[in-house]
């Protein structure tokens, strides 16, 4: 196989860093960024679909295969939220949105990529999934399952604003197979929660998450995000500790970022301001620290850059190992995105062209981008490395290369600067690295996927 040249990044003492929090996105959520996936690849996303399924390297299994389901209804929307959401959307257009859901799906279906595989792990993003009533769920849930049965399904997850969870609504997810509910419950500071735009406050979070937890979903994982406007250290703090009152199986804590279709920049683009209201990276980074710190202390344990686990036996989070490892995802809904045989693809992002595509018998793929396999090593080594390691040994055999020698040059420079332990199998970072993993990964960019920024 084609192998990548990275040129050794200059000798400095880390890549550059913007201390204060600016406007634009900086996690890494896949490789190549999604500015170099383009209208015209669309064809190569549907030859791809009339091909049967891959088999994983150097072995006759298939591909695993998880499927991706947008929601993107929100009773509000919170001024740092930068997905595809609606808050003006009716019965009548949530019914035509979810029929459209069920065409798409059955597209997906027939086609020989497939292959009749069932999905291994299945997602339920938003948006605000629990927004939907209960009919809707049933309604949804059993049109997916009759398409691809779920029967082989290790994972079911369902992300729920915690104002929409009634008990009933609970129940009605609970008896349509999802495993883990995570709640956003953000913050428990009901004036942070106000000025940041959610729309639930946390008499809501304890009723929703007590009743979940009486009527037994396998897990139950909550968001918190460090550094939103107002954030203090000690209303951080006292985050922290109500979240390990909870004893939640998992949480995921995310640093505030401030892309630029949130409300936040455009709030600071009227002022005519170029930091972002929330805290700098330093800080952000040091809270996160101190909440892994915290759960660490009850024997929780540090799985990647976002998430902290009470037994890492049993919370796998297959939809992100999955999307890591180079699993097929099949994606359905606006604005989602996938990745099918070496593929990426993403719908259109806006609600009218998807649903008007669906219902005229078209799938509604907006743009894509084929995968070389020099850059599927890639993509799965920097995806991998937000877990906190890799191992070596593992890329070798799947890929032909060790990675010790396919990226020797960002390797050593991340160890000369403290945040990476690279000895033996395992390609380790630091605390350090792991609280900015994302600014780090862009010495394993290939030079035209450099956008030249970090935070």
């Amino acid at each position: 196989m084609s192998t990548i040249t990275v040129a050794p990044p200059p000798k400095t003492a880390g890549p550059p860093i913007q201390k204060e929090t600016m406007a634009g996105n900086y996690f890494v959520a896949n490789y190549p960024p999604f500015a170099f996936w383009k209208p015209e690849a669309v064809a190569d996303f549907r030859a791809a679909l009339e091909q049967p399924p891959r088999s994983l390297p150097h072995s006759s299994a298939l591909t695993p295969l998880g499927l991706y389901c947008h929601i993107p209804f929100c009773r509000k929307r919170c001024h740092f939220c930068y997905f595809r959401v609606y808050t003006d959307k009716n019965a009548e257009d949530i019914k035509g949105y979810l029929e459209a859901l069920l065409k798409e799906l059955t597209v997906y279906a027939g086609k020989p990529v497939i292959g009749g595989r069932r999905p291994k792990f299945i997602y339920f993003g938003g948006g605000t999934p629990s927004y939907l009533s209960p009919d809707q769920l049933k309604f949804l849930s059993d049109g997916m399952k009759r398409l691809l049965p779920w029967d082989e399904a290790e994972e079911v997850t369902f992300e729920g604003e915690p104002g929409t969870l009634s008990d009933h609504k609970l129940r009605a997810i609970r008896d349509f197979g999802v495993t883990r509910l995570s709640l956003g419950i953000e913050h428990f500071d009901d004036h942070i929660l106000e000025v940041n735009g959610r729309a639930h406050r946390s008499k809501e979070v304890y009723r929703a998450y007590n009743y979940a937890r009486e009527i037994g979903f396998p897990q139950i994982n909550i968001d918190l995000i460090a550094g939103m406007v107002e954030e203090t250290e000690d209303k951080w703090k006292e985050a922290v500790a109500k979240a390990i009152e909870l004893q939640p199986d998992s949480v995921t804590i995310y640093q505030m970022e401030v892309p630029y279709n949130t409300g936040i920049y455009q709030q600071m683009k009227a002022d005519g301001k170029l930091v972002a209201p929330v805290a700098n990276w330093e800080t952000k980074r040091r809270w996160v620290n101190y909440a892994y710190n915290e759960f660490e202390k009850l024997g929780y344990t540090v799985t990647s850059t976002t998430t902290v686990v009470k037994d890492p036996a049993k919370v796998k989070f297959l939809y992100q190992q999955g999307l890591f490892s180079g699993a097929d995802i099949l994606s359905i809904g606006v604005a989602s995105f996938g990745h099918l045989s070496g593929v990426h693809y993403q719908n259109h992002h806006d609600f009218e062209p998807y649903v008007n595509a669906v219902n005229a018998g078209r799938l509604p793929t907006h743009r894509a981008y084929k995968v070389p396999d020099d850059e599927q090593y890639l993509r799965e080594f920097i995806l991998q490395l937000k877990l906190g390691h890799v191992s070596a040994a593992a890329f070798a055999r799947k890929f032909g290369r060790d990675p010790r020698e396919q990226f020797a040059a960002p390797l050593m420079t991340l160890k000369e600067q403290g945040f990476l332990t690279n000895g033996g199998d395992r390609i380790g970072l630091t605390r350090d690295g792991l609280l900015q993993v994302d600014r780090l990964l862009h010495e394993f960019f290939k030079p035209e996927h450099r956008t030249g920024r970090y935070a």
